[in-house]
């Protein structure tokens, strides 16, 4: 059984209810996992060789009227066809802005749709305690496939570095005339 809502105890949160990233709370990852562009040399635990190149440019991370908006725009940046935003409750250097171990993870989100775009929210191991991705672990709460917006995707990876990782996971297909466009 469920426990009661009453015994749960907030330790974090962020409502978006200022001007912009609260950054005692957020940090941002910069770049697209590739440190040497001519050798194809791709850092572990980056991307699905990603078109686009994470700022913190705000035209790419804001906060407007409560709400935290990552956007994704068509411009060469970084030998990139594209801009956006990744943020993480981590500090560039490693040290936790927040750090859970247990508990309850609530959000609420509406997604956009379109052909490769894949929002996500996922949850990463402090310590890379049994080797670097996948190895210690990653929880997917929430992935999406922008071309097909009636269904998320929520996925395991585990178990040895990739390529070598485990998965294991599910999809939600939403009822009738529902999707992730929607808040939910």
């Amino acid at each position: 059984a469920e426990p009661d809502a009453k015994t749960w105890k907030l330790v974090w949160s962020d409502e978006f209810d200022g001007k912009e990233l609260d950054r005692k709370k957020w940090d941002f990852d910069l770049g697209n996992g590739y440190f040497n562009y001519d050798a194809n040399q791709w850092i572990y635990g980056w991307g699905n060789e990603e078109l686009q190149y994470y700022t913190r440019e705000p035209e790419n991370c804001f906060v407007q009227e409560g709400n935290l908006h990552l956007k994704a725009i068509k411009e060469s940046y970084q030998g990139c066809g594209y801009t956006s935003a990744r943020i993480k409750t981590r500090k560039r250097d490693g040290s936790p802005l927040f750090a859970q171990r247990y508990g309850r993870f609530e959000f609420r989100a509406k997604l956009p749709t379109g052909r490769g775009v894949w929002p996500a929210i996922w949850m990463l191991p402090q310590e890379e305690k049994y080797g670097t991705w996948a190895a210690s672990g990653e929880i997917d709460i929430l992935e999406a496939r922008g071309q097909e917006p009636n269904k998320v995707l929520g996925t395991l990876h585990f178990g040895s570095r990739w390529p070598l990782n485990a998965s294991s996971g599910g999809e939600f297909v939403f009822p009738d005339k529902q999707d992730f466009t929607d808040w939910h």
